[in-house]
């Protein structure tokens, strides 16, 4: 009997040979790690062995619709890709709303794990039960992430669904990313594994039916359908994106880092205007969104969409383009680089996705750039004759052109990442935004000390995602914590344990965070439970999120990661914020380390953060003790 709400079945791909092979999905699997993002982590640790580089066709590509996507369940929406990250080393993990995800399920298939390499520039195409590989040519080299797709389609035909690499995957930045439909997998480098198989992109399409009981999905469609719709979020993620809380972290927290994390929040601006209260920031959506927005685009099976296409009519800018601009490119392209013009931040998040480039990583780079420029460490011969000064959009367009294309010293020097321009300066780390090698999102940490942690002990490195703890720190309550103070470094170790537990498990299900006022546990109990056919108590639902967190910790600890690399950047634990509602706050050694040992003990983890064997043996995952010999 085949396991509702499921595609039934995981595909192995084999890119030397163009093989493939169909293995049934069997209900011990779901019942341990569920879907998504918890079978990408199992399959990772069993198919790339500790020490594979990541840029060899020993790595391996893994693509995990979450369990209930393609059921209908209002925003499931959330694809996986895990690998291992060729920008950090580390357990790499990124997330999109793919319509590939859904389209992978109706052809049969929960997870989709790509090794080897293509002897040629390839598209691999799983139609159906058919898989096999298709020559690049005409499109790899020649297009962009977004014109690949077109093409693609215009060839197989326009009901596949697709994901692509850019000028950047092609030319393995470690930065690079994959573009599916215009939503973005980038973070830690998926572009560059994608590039490194000679894979310029993935195109599925599926014509079966997802087995599922009608009357029990339609009763949970219609009772969260109306519970999203009456939920107060909703309507201001619907008119302003993900960042309609933009102003309230530039006035009112003082935590939107700019100008490279030298400010708590949009200094420039604000210190020049004369109302602050009444004058919107440029990037404020709220100044921007109902101007420029052409278009609601929801993720598959979203019911309150925060995305939109917007556009530029005229003006220096004219024709620019894009499906955003979220929250975090406001940051990483707009507040980080100290340019407030919100028509010069679309024009450059559409450049950083036609490249194929995570515009956070991307963003971050170029202003550790304008940083290192100012101080006379970088001089405009270093950059190709570009004077990196903050604030200055073609500077930035010009750089991000070069990173993503590898032209000239730039892409040299930046197109890897901030930590590996460090290395090949030898100059600049004080200032560089990033941990484990992964730059830093859009949270002033110094003054969100819950969220320090978070970031510092997150298995793919600076993360705002694996524990989504910004928003109970920063409004103080959430769930079933209250009274949170984010300016201390008390009692945070369970805090950011449980909220790890807890999201592993919305990215296992592919529910989207953004979700997480209205679902909660007991929320994704009755889901998971209705749509699967399943009995998972509460508690055995929060040990798959802790299992799948430890299994990416397993992961890391083979690799050899361990206490020392959950720190925080230099600028972070020295420097206060200097102005502003969270003037003078940092995270200070004795602070990291007081948060580390409650977190670690939180975990049941060893001193030096190894997870115990008496730890795995009770999550199940006594297979994987060997590795953390």
């Amino acid at each position: 009997m085949a396991l509702k709400g499921f595609g039934g079945r995981l595909l192995f791909v084999n890119l030397d040979d163009g093989s493939s092979r169909k293995v049934q999905l069997d209900e011990g699997l779901v019942r341990r790690f569920l879907g998504g993002l918890g079978f990408a982590s199992y399959f990772l640790l069993k198919e790339v062995p500790p020490g594979t580089d990541p840029l060899s066709p020993g790595n391996a590509l893994i693509i995990a619709p979450g369990s209930l996507v393609g059921t209908g369940i209002p925003t499931a929406s959330k694809t996986t890709l895990v690998f291992r990250s060729p920008l950090t080393g580390a357990f790499g993990r990124s997330v999109a709303g793919a319509s590939l995800g859904p389209e992978l399920k109706k052809a049969g298939y929960d997870m989709l794990l790509i090794k080897g390499r293509a002897p040629e520039p390839s598209i691999l195409v799983v139609d159906d039960d058919q898989v096999y590989l298709e020559d690049a040519k005409g499109i790899w080299g020649e297009k962009d992430a977004l014109e690949a797709q077109e093409a693609v389609k215009e060839r197989l035909g326009r009901d596949f669904k697709t994901g692509a690499i850019g000028p950047a995957g092609e030319k393995l930045s470690l930065i690079a990313g994959v573009d599916f439909e215009e939503r973005q997998a980038a973070r830690a480098g998926p572009g560059a594994v994608m590039g490194s198989k000679n894979l310029k992109a993935v195109a599925v399409r599926g014509t079966g039916e997802i087995p599922l009981d009608s009357e029990a999905v339609r009763e949970q469609i219609a009772k969260w359908t109306k519970i999203i719709k009456e939920h107060p979020a909703t309507k201001d993620d619907m008119n302003y994106g993900t960042g309609e809380f933009l102003r309230w972290m530039n006035l009112s927290r003082g935590t939107f880092p700019s100008r490279n994390f030298q400010w708590g929040y949009f200094q420039s601006f604000y210190d020049r205007v004369k109302d602050p209260e009444r004058e919107l920031l440029p990037l404020d959506p709220y100044h921007w969104a109902p101007k420029y927005t052409v278009k609601l685009h929801p993720c598959p099976n979203c019911t309150k969409p925060c995305g939109r296409y917007v556009e530029v009519k005229e003006g220096p800018y004219a024709g620019a383009k894009v499906e955003g601009v979220e929250y975090e490119l406001l940051y990483a392209l707009g507040g980080m680089l100290e340019i407030g013009d919100i028509e010069a931040v679309i024009y450059l998040n559409e450049i950083v996705d036609r490249l194929g480039l995570d515009g956070i990583s991307a963003g971050v780079t170029v202003a550790w750039a304008m940083e290192a420029f100012e101080r006379g460490l970088l001089t405009a011969e270093d950059l190709d004759g570009i004077e990196a000064r903050f604030g200055d959009p073609k500077a930035a367009a010009e750089l991000l052109w070069r990173m993503g294309t590898r032209q000239g010293k730039v892409g040299q020097l930046l197109g890897d990442g901030v930590a590996r321009a460090v290395q090949r300066l030898g100059k600049g780390a004080e200032f560089a935004m990033h941990i484990k090698g992964l730059e830093l999102p859009a949270y002033d940490i110094r003054g969100i000390k819950g969220m320090a942690l978070a970031e510092a002990v997150s298995y793919r490195g600076a993360c705002h995602l694996t524990a989504v703890v910004y928003g109970t720190e920063l409004v103080g309550k959430w769930w079933k914590f209250e009274n949170v103070d984010r300016l201390s470094a008390e009692n945070k170790g369970w805090e950011v344990k449980t909220h790890e537990d807890l999201m592993q498990l919305y990215d296992a299900t592919g529910i989207c965070k953004f979700s997480r006022h209205m679902f909660f546990l007991e929320g994704l109990q009755e889901v998971v439970n209705a749509v699967h056919g399943l009995s998972f108590s509460r508690a055995e639902l929060m040990a798959v999120g802790e299992r799948i967190y430890n299994m990416a910790r397993i992961f890391n600890v083979a690799n050899g990661f361990s206490r020392k690399d959950d720190t925080l950047p230099p600028r972070v634990m020295r420097d206060p914020i200097p102005k502003g509602p969270s003037a003078g706050a940092r995270v200070t050694e004795e602070e990291l380390q007081h948060m580390l040992d409650e977190y670690y003990e939180a975990r049941g983890w060893d001193r030096n953060g190894v997870p115990t064997k008496p730890l795995l043996s009770k999550l199940e995952l006594e297979e994987f003790s060997n590795l953390i010999s």
